[in-house]
């Protein structure tokens, strides 16, 4: 807990007290103290109760700082709770391999799937190897590379979206940075197999787009997408860093409000209100999302895959004239 402590957000704190508790109990509970139990399951209610309203109210900017929580689950995560046997693939045969990204294959309810999906990394070391998730140039190319491999062999593509967005530096511009991004978008529209994105964090610009052209793209309730972040919002528009808020909501970027701009197809909810508190429990509801997913797309043909992607991204933006 001594973790929590120093990683939880400001309205996190009334949670923070009663999970403390939680802890303390359990540990007299399993050293025999049954007499605690009574006491354990009205604080777990209270807990319940608690995350439910707090995260059901959360503004725009306090939804951000959700989805970039530490502790939140990444894409490794899922890969751990999710996908069986998993043989990751390294390099984009012309530069180098890009940790940013993670890409391979696996089984996923017992049948082979591509997975591919930004990496943050969890501790500092990590968080450096993997460059904060913000990819490289020869991570999109590592993922095109698994995208077309996945279409020869006929295997459903999974891509998990967590990343601020493309990495912006020097030698990453040198080596094509925008042109990677356009081409793995490009791949992804007309993939012949399903695929089925899922923003499970951070989707921040062309970063996260690049593995965001599916056939159903899913978010979690508290992960967000945007073309730009809050913060950089408010740096162009306003000139000030204190208007993220503002910015935040400007820019609609929740689920709720991607939801009812057709951008998203569905939202995941979120275990205990926020999925940093239950990374397996997460894992679980998405897992039950992707398979709904991917049972209606494998009813269609190779020509109907192509289409309804191609259809659906074509109709996003589309309004009508009142007469």
């Amino acid at each position: 807990m001594i973790l929590f402590k120093v990683m939880h957000l400001e309205f996190e704190k009334e949670l923070l007290e009663i999970k403390e508790k939680i802890d303390r109990l359990l540990g007299l509970y399993r050293l025999g103290k049954e007499e605690v139990l009574s006491e354990l399951d009205e604080l777990r209610k209270k807990f319940k109760e608690k995350a439910r309203k707090i995260y059901r109210d959360l503004s725009p900017w306090e939804r951000v700082q959700v989805a970039r929580h530490p502790k939140r689950p990444h894409t490794s995560d899922y890969i751990k709770y999710l996908i069986k046997d998993f043989e990751e693939v390294h390099g984009d045969t012309c530069y180098g391999d890009d940790k940013a990204v993670i890409a391979g294959f696996g089984y996923f309810r017992g049948k082979p799937v591509a997975v591919v999906g930004h990496e943050k990394g969890k501790d500092t070391k990590e968080k450096l190897e993997r460059n904060f998730g913000m990819p490289h140039p020869e991570g999109y190319r590592k993922a095109i590379k698994v995208f077309k491999l996945a279409e020869r062999y006929n295997i459903p593509v999974i891509t998990f979206i967590d990343t601020p967005g493309a990495f912006p530096g020097i030698g990453a511009e040198e080596r094509g940075q925008s042109r990677a991004i356009a081409e793995s978008m490009l791949t992804m529209a007309f993939l012949k197999v399903p695929s089925v994105a899922v923003v499970i964090g951070e989707g921040g610009s062309g970063g996260a787009l690049a593995f965001g052209v599916a056939n159903r793209v899913c978010i979690l309730e508290n992960a967000y997408y945007s073309v730009i972040s809050p913060e950089g919002c408010a740096a162009i528009l306003w000139k000030d860093q204190s208007k993220v808020k503002e910015a935040a909501k400007a820019l609609r970027l929740t689920a709720k409000d991607l939801k009812e701009l057709g951008v998203v197809d569905c939202v995941i909810p979120e275990p205990y209100g926020a999925a940093h508190w239950s990374p397996r429990g997460t894992a679980m509801m998405v897992g039950m999302t992707l398979k709904k997913c991917l049972d209606e797309l494998s009813k269609l043909t190779e020509e109907g895959v192509v289409r309804s992607r191609l259809e659906k991204f074509k109709n996003m933006g589309a309004f009508k004239i009142a007469s």
